[in-house]
């Protein structure tokens, strides 16, 4: 034990850290991370739309969405009706390109339910809050204007999937069947 005081008393406080961090990423250009992102989604059964301009973005929405009802986390319904719906729809706070997994952070995103009930989730995602690594991403949510992290962060790769009954695969079972991330380039 005292050996561990003695290493713990001689490291750095960890919010000095977090400027050298940003400083030690290798930078990638924007379109390299952008199709990171999608190539790391796309393997693990997430479905990613690059769209242009806002047209795009409503009509890729548009194609998911037809014929099913909507609930979304800027109107969320109340809790106990969102199992009757088909499609939640979030915004993103962040993407991680090396996962291909998205963050939302419940200090922007109130209704994070409407990201894990419904069997279709959809995610609107800025290009550039797309980062390489997950250390960038923290380091990038801490230095957000307040030493504090957000105390919910919800951490989104791919469909819901779990192998807890009998190490038999199961996709849908604790959150969506299905996962759609729209980049908007053009944010």
């Amino acid at each position: 034990m005292q050996s561990i005081r003695s290493h713990l008393a001689a490291s750095p406080p960890a919010e000095n850290l977090i400027p050298d961090l940003l400083q030690s990423f290798s930078p990638l250009s924007f379109a390299s991370v952008v199709a990171e992102f999608k190539k790391n989604l796309e393997a693990v059964d997430g479905h990613c739309i690059i769209a242009s301009n806002a047209t795009e973005t409503e009509a890729a929405v548009t194609r998911i969405t037809e014929g099913k009802r909507i609930a979304t986390s800027n109107a969320p319904p109340p809790a106990k009706d969102l199992f009757n719906f088909d499609v939640g729809i979030t915004s993103a706070q962040a993407g991680i390109a090396e996962t291909g997994t998205l963050v939302l952070d419940s200090s922007v995103e109130q209704n994070r339910l409407i990201s894990l009930v419904p069997p279709i989730h959809i995610a609107l995602l800025d290009a550039s809050k797309i980062y390489a690594t997950l250390g960038e991403t923290l380091a990038l949510l801490q230095s957000g204007g307040s030493k504090e992290v957000s105390p919910a962060i919800t951490f989104i790769t791919g469909p819901s999937r779990t192998a807890d009954i009998e190490l038999t695969l199961a996709i849908g079972v604790h959150g969506p069947q299905e996962l759609y991330v729209i980049i908007d380039q053009n944010a």
